[in-house]
């Protein structure tokens, strides 16, 4: 680092690794414990590979959880049929099990390595990604610099950054500014994102949109036709994305709604399947009867709560509904992306803790398309009322596309941005392919 004060920011950050360090294998022990980490593979987060480097060029892409990684799949199947390598990590199991689930052994997945100087240059000796692309807003200073040490170009994907964590930044701006000047480029979802990364130091900005604008989320047509016959003409409506306490909320929601609408369907999915257990713990203890998606269990006559708690069906449970609660709004902060409701076609309902994607909301406030409640009477009252007015129902759904279909086209301009860094390695993947 060119700036002293910047240097020895740097210097304590790694220093605080070097001491905790050694706490770290017991952690990823308990986090394993929790489910939160694969007993086998926990090495992995140590730098430790569990795969042999594919020969040729490499493309390293990180995406932090499913959210991510989804948004991700598109531009991994263009670089794939290009025949580069792609070594993809992601931080939770369940984005890894999304990853087998839809690529199998068409790339390399690794967990993200922890950002400790010892174990990203363990990371980097054996992987030696001639390319790396992160999404989002992971910004890890070890990581960040140790791919500058080695000469690899760095990319931010489908950049954000909220206000809070620019605000964050700003407390330390000439270490921001040394770490965020070392992204090649910075491809941002929002010209505020942009604005923000422009700020604390990153010399390439440009805006490029939602990468996901651009998914529309799958769904087995076998099983949307099964469960689509179980449900019949119930009325149902679905919270997403939830997290704790929040379930608690649509319980409630449903005893309310109960009243008026006795056959009623309520659709949870959580956004951390692990959890399922003490969700159905929870929900048993007061009578609700549920059924699980992971299961195979088709709800019946007596069901109150379809739980979903699969991986990467979110496009399956938001087909079966056109009612929409977006979780993290309520009981936690920042929010849920509520573009993937919007594409598929749904009318969205959401707390006001929205931080995170600030931007996508005011254009969906703007045409009508979002509603907003404080507590679960008052989502109560707005599902009763989207259930009730189907012409209200039809206009925010339509509304919804409508302002979405206005934010497509993110991955195209994302490509484009790209080529200038894909173009020799994929060449180099050519060359290498015909010399073997």
């Amino acid at each position: 680092m060119k700036n002293v004060r910047a240097a020895l920011m740097l210097f304590v950050y790694r220093s605080i690794g070097m001491l905790i360090r050694p706490l770290i294998p017991f952690y990823l022990s308990w986090r394993a414990v929790c489910g939160k980490e694969e007993m086998n593979r926990r090495h992995e987060r140590i730098g430790q590979p569990s795969r042999i480097r594919p020969k040729g060029p490499l493309i390293w892409l990180h995406a932090a959880s499913v959210g991510e990684t989804i948004a991700l799949i598109p531009l991994l199947e263009q670089i794939l049929s290009s025949q580069v390598n792609i070594l993809l990590t992601t931080g939770t199991v369940t984005s890894a099990q999304l990853v087998t689930k839809h690529f199998a052994n068409r790339l390399v997945h690794q967990y993200v390595p922890l950002d400790f100087s010892g174990v990203m240059r363990r990371f980097l000796e054996h992987w030696k990604p001639n390319l790396v692309l992160i999404c989002e807003s992971e910004i890890w200073p070890v990581r960040i610099c140790e791919l500058a040490q080695h000469h690899i170009p760095q990319i931010l994907l489908n950049a954000k950054l909220s206000e809070r964590s620019c605000k964050a930044w700003k407390q330390y701006a000439v270490f921001a500014h040394e770490i965020f000047s070392e992204f090649a480029v910075v491809i941002c979802q929002s010209d505020a994102d942009a604005e923000r990364y422009r700020m604390l130091g990153a010399q390439n900005v440009i805006v490029a949109g939602n990468l996901k604008s651009d998914v529309v989320l799958p769904a087995h047509v076998q099983d949307l036709k099964t469960y689509r016959h179980a449900i019949s003409q119930r009325p149902i409506w679905a919270a997403v994305s939830t997290h704790e306490g929040e379930e608690l909320i649509a319980s409630q929601v449903h005893t309310i709604l109960r009243k008026r609408y006795p056959t009623l369907l309520t659709i949870i999915v959580p956004r951390h399947p692990e959890r399922v257990s003490m969700i159905i713990n929870k929900l048993k203890r007061k009578d609700y009867v549920c059924v699980r998606k992971s299961l195979n269990e088709l709800p019946t006559a007596r069901t109150d709560i379809l739980l979903g708690d699969t991986i990467g069906e979110m496009g399956f449970y938001l087909r079966l509904t056109e009612i929409a609660f977006i979780g993290k709004s309520l009981m936690a902060e920042g929010g849920h992306n509520p573009l993937e409701p919007a594409l598929i076609g749904a009318a969205i309902l959401s707390g006001p803790n929205i931080g995170n994607f600030r931007e996508i909301y005011d254009e969906l406030m703007a045409n009508n398309a979002v509603r907003f409640v404080f507590d679960s009477t008052m989502l109560a009252e707005h599902v009763h009322y989207l259930l009730e007015r189907s012409d209200v129902r039809r206009e925010m759904i339509e509304s919804g596309r409508h302002t979405v279909a206005k934010l497509c086209g993110a991955l195209d301009r994302t490509f484009d941005v790209l080529k200038p860094f894909l173009h020799p390695l994929i060449l180099d993947a050519k060359r290498y392919s015909h010399g073997q």
